[in-house]
């Protein structure tokens, strides 16, 4: 099943854990790839607090998907 990114995502922040969640990465993979620029990059809300945009997470989801299609 395919989720389809909204105009409503592209305001919508969310927690690593639910990053994590859409892209069965651990958070630790996820920092790597952060890291190495080959994520997107999170909003800090404040403090240690961050979040990321929702659309750009989608975005990215995607773009493995038609990465690994071409491949194929």
């Amino acid at each position: 099943m395919t989720q389809r990114c909204t105009s409503e995502d592209s305001v919508i922040l969310i927690a690593a854990k639910e990053v994590s969640r859409l892209t069965s990465l651990s958070r630790t993979q996820i920092d790597r790839y952060r890291m190495d620029g080959r994520f997107p990059v999170p909003v800090v809300l404040g403090g240690k607090r961050m979040a990321f945009v929702k659309a750009e997470v989608i975005a990215w989801i995607e773009d493995r998907i038609a990465n690994h299609r071409k491949k194929t």
